[in-house]
């Protein structure tokens, strides 16, 4: 497939460099401008400006920081064909991100990116921290693989969504319609738990809107506490040899789940 990515941060190279693997093409743009994406090899991988990675592909993921949606060009997908997925890896940090009244007042993440770009998306990896990313990807069949979930209204997107997962050495688990994707948010149980297919299936009951937004912030305070070299660790994405990231762990405590 010629899979156009939208964001050159740590998801969006991790996806590249993994999905390039597969003999997809990979056309992967930024904010800044192609001559400023290192990772680009000019063949499984090509740096090209924002209007090239929706032109003639077979799917988008956009991976950039939730609060710069609203600041992509409005008429970015206007010439996408209908049914070619785009699939959104992003999530809402208030602090980060600034105040966004619709999702305070209960709107999920993605039905707000929906309704920014102009089309509907596929919510999926968005809840599996960059180190598990990198690191924990597992053939296909092996037993006891981390699974992320995947929200759509638009069941042939879900199984394209599907086999990009299998391809990046995860499994995936169906979390249902877009307006039920608040229980991958932040804060809940399925959100960067490291969690088996079987074991989110549970997390995905538990889901609570209310409680997702209290752990999410109580999270947030956790993980700061971790302090400044883990954050640089984390942002830089250089990870020593035997790093674990503690963040898996506060999210799974905070949910009641048992610690790895």
């Amino acid at each position: 497939m010629k899979i156009g990515i939208i964001g050159a941060g740590a998801i969006g190279e991790t996806l590249a460099k993994k999905l390039s693997k597969y003999g997809h093409q990979i056309f992967v743009a930024n904010s800044r401008g192609a001559h400023t994406i290192a990772f680009a090899d000019n063949e499984a991988i090509t740096a090209v400006e924002l209007r090239d990675a929706t032109t003639n592909v077979d799917v988008v993921i956009i991976s950039i920081p939730f609060g710069k949606v609203a600041e992509l060009p409005k008429n970015l997908f206007s010439d996408l064909n209908e049914n070619v997925p785009v699939i959104e890896t992003m999530n809402y940090f208030p602090h980060r991100d600034g105040i966004i009244e619709e999702i305070e007042n209960g709107k999920p993440h993605s039905v707000w990116v929906s309704e920014q770009i102009g089309r509907p998306v596929v919510k999926a990896f968005n809840n599996i921290v960059t180190h598990s990313f990198r690191k924990y990807g597992q053939p296909h069949g092996t037993s006891g693989r981390i699974a992320l979930t995947v929200s759509s209204d638009n069941e042939d997107w879900k199984k394209i969504a599907f086999q990009i997962i299998d391809e990046t050495g995860f499994d995936s688990y169906d979390a249902g319609s877009l307006i039920d994707s608040w229980r991958q948010q932040p804060g809940s149980p399925p959100y960067c738990t490291d969690l088996t297919i079987e074991e989110m299936a549970e997390a995905i009951i538990k889901s609570d809107k209310k409680q997702t937004v209290i752990n999410r912030d109580l999270s947030n305070e956790k993980i700061a506490e971790l302090g400044e070299e883990y954050m640089n660790i984390v942002v830089t994405t250089n990870y020593p040899d035997n790093f674990d990231d503690k963040a898996v762990n506060i999210y799974r405590s905070i949910n009641g789940i048992p610690l790895k």
